[in-house]
Parts: C-alpha cells; sequence; structure tokens
C-alpha cells in the first residue's frame, strides 16, 4: 500500500509527521485527482482535510484507514503534531509561513514522494504502456500529414488533436515540431515556419493517459536528406540504441548517461549533444531519476526513463531520438515502438 511505503519512509527520514499538498502526490496517495486539501500522515494516522466540494468523492477512504476532516481550515491538524513534522519542498512561502505560525518544528524535505514514486507499480506501467500506444500511433498519422507547405504549428496541431481522439486527456507538455534550422534548438517552439522541402523535422511530443505520461521523439525528413544530417542522424541512432540494449537494473545513472554520450563524442560531437540524456516519466513529465557524470544511485526494477540522445547543429539543424524504457532485472523494454530508421517523406 502507498501510505505503508510513506509511513516506512517517514522512520527512516527520522520524522514524525510528513504533510502533503501537492496535488499529484495527493492523487498518488489517494487515487482522487485534482484533491484541494492536506494530508497528514504518521507512523499511525492518516488524517486528509479538504472542504465540502470534495466531501463525496473522499468519503469512501475511511475504509482505507483515512481519518476525513471536512474543514476549509486544511492544516488543523497541525497543531496537534509533535516532533519533526516534514513538508514538501514545493510548498509555496505564503503557505509555509502560515505553518510557521502553528509549529516550530517543520523540516523541508526534497523529493521524498518523488523517491516512492520512481518506482511504478503494475497498473502504473500498464498506464504508461498504453500513453505511448497512443502516442506511437499519432506518430503514424502524422506521417501522413506532414508534406511542403505546411506549418509547424499546424502539425503539432495535428499531433495534439490525434492523441485526444485515440483516447488520451491531453498532451503531457507543448508539442515541439522543429524544421529546417529550427531543428537545432532542443526546445525550439512549434512555430508559423512553412516546411520545406529538404527541410529535417523534429518531433517531440507526449500525452496524459489517466494521468500518466509518455514522451517520445523522432527526427525525419521531408523530400530528402542533406549529407550532414544523414551523418548524424546514423550517430544518434546508434547513440539511442546502445543505451536501450545496455539499460537494466543496477546501472548506475551516471553510466547511463556515459554510454550514448561516449558514442557521440567519439564522433566527434560532443559539444553538440547539449543536454542529459533522459530523465524518469510517470505522473509528471520530468520526475526522478535524472542523469549526468556526477549522478549517484543506480537504475531499479520497473523505473521508466527517456533516452534521448540528440545532436544539433547551429544554422543546418538537429537529430533527436527519444524512447520511453522500463527497467527490468535482465535489460530494459523500449515501450516507443515507433521506428528508429531514417525516414525520408
Amino acid at each position: 500500500m502507498r501510505l505503508t511505503k510513506l509511513k516506512e519512509k517517514l522512520a527512516l527520514e527520522n520524522l514524525s509527521a510528513f504533510i502533503v499538498t501537492d496535488m499529484k502526490n495527493l492523487f498518488y496517495l489517494t487515487g482522487v485527482f485534482n484533491l484541494e486539501g492536506a494530508l497528514f500522515v504518521t507512523t499511525e494516522r492518516a488524517i486528509l482535510t479538504t472542504d465540502s466540494r470534495y466531501a463525496g468523492l473522499v468519503a469512501p477512504l475511511s475504509a482505507d484507514g483515512f481519518e476525513i476532516q471536512i474543514t476549509r481550515d486544511y492544516f488543523a491538524p497541525l497543531r496537534e503534531l509533535t516532533g519533526r513534522i516534514g513538508f514538501e519542498d514545493t510548498l509555496d512561502f505564503a503557505t509555509y509561513q502560515s505553518l510557521s505560525g502553528l509549529t516550530e518544528n517543520l523540516v523541508s524535505t526534497s523529493n521524498l514522494m518523488a523517491e516512492i514514486r520512481q518506482f511504478k507499480e503494475p497498473e502504473e506501467i500498464e498506464t504508461i504502456r498504453k500513453a505511448c500506444q497512443i502516442t506511437d500511433e499519432a506518430f503514424s498519422q502524422v506521417l501522413k500529414f506532414i508534406r511542403p507547405g505546411v506549418e509547424e504549428i499546424e502539425v503539432a496541431n495535428f499531433l495534439d488533436f490525434k492523441m485526444r481522439e485515440l483516447g488520451a486527456s491531453g498532451v503531457s507538455f507543448e508539442t515541439i515540431v522543429a524544421s529546417g534550422k529550427n531543428a537545432a534548438i532542443p526546445h525550439a517552439t512549434a512555430s508559423h515556419k512553412t516546411i520545406a522541402y529538404g527541410d529535417v523535422v523534429t518531433l517531440d511530443f507526449g500525452c496524459w493517459l489517466n494521468h500518466y505520461a509518455s514522451d517520445m521523439t523522432r527526427t525525419l525528413f521531408v523530400g530528402e536528406a542533406p549529407q550532414a544530417l544523414t551523418e548524424i542522424y546514423a550517430v544518434v541512432k546508434q547513440a539511442n540504441e546502445a543505451l536501450s540494449a545496455a539499460a537494466k537494473a543496477g546501472m548506475s545513472l551516471s553510466d547511463y548517461d556515459k554510454i550514448p554520450r561516449d558514442i557521440i563524442t567519439a564522433a566527434g560531437y560532443g559539444k553538440n549533444f547539449t543536454h542529459g540524456i533522459g530523465h524518469g516519466v510517470g505522473l509528471d513529465i520530468h520526475e526522478i531519476p535524472y542523469f549526468g557524470t556526477a549522478q549517484k544511485g543506480v537504475l531499479s526494477e520497473t523505473m521508466i526513463v527517456t533516452n534521448e540522445p540528440g545532436i544539433y547543429l547551429p544554422d543546418i539543424g538537429g537529430v533527436r531520438i527519444e524512447d520511453d524504457l522500463l527497467i527490468t532485472e535482465n535489460g530494459a523494454e523500449v515501450l516507443t515502438r515507433s521506428s528508429r530508421e531514417l525516414l525520408i517523406l
């Protein structure tokens, strides 16, 4: 049970209680989405405060051991708690000031809930797998839409609506469509630029399904592929596939970054790989773990992480290929199945 995991975490962190206010963390623990209120968890109790708007939604939680208090004073239980009381470091300053007036025992925590959430349960994995299937299908459909004369923003809108049509509740981040020189910008914004014959086009997009995210990037060419970009496409593809083949539980977070980065550096493009290799995916589009040469820790079973090497050539264009990986004991399952072969439309 998720509450049990949190209570065990409190003991490890030497906390007598923990206050949950982040809506996604409240959803993770209660199953009620967009819930306003606060959850006070101790080793013995779970006190949920919310107002009358949510009374009907939270009432069934009493059977799961939650103590429900319907009140506008969300932080009233804080007055009776003692010892070291943890709170999420995402708490806004005004709320922190209010809490400080009720107790002197507040302790800021970082990633306490995120460390629990990074290990996905079977139903979470299945939901993200289905979100990736929606992303894959939307990609297959957009290939019929992209052509010279279409604007980047039109392609982005096509993907956004197609994912909703396929069952998504929305996009998990602003869809990136970057063509021509714009593809040299890793996080370019889809614009009114018209896609032209000979353009490279990078598509970075994902969806929400039952509150869980997918995240995928593919790069393609319209009409023909310039030699310089063909060369870096082969390097990025090699880096992406080498990491997917090597990733498994027990791999260090630094090695996860090092494997593709070494391939790109050996090809002479190290300075053109300007971002991290990936991040966790779940209730947030960016979650722990993150990767880099200085990162500590290892991959563990049931983590879902991205694999997104890229090379960007200023004033020419760029290539990025991104997949979502489910980490297992013996390897990694690639959840995004769209082809990584060089594609010319």
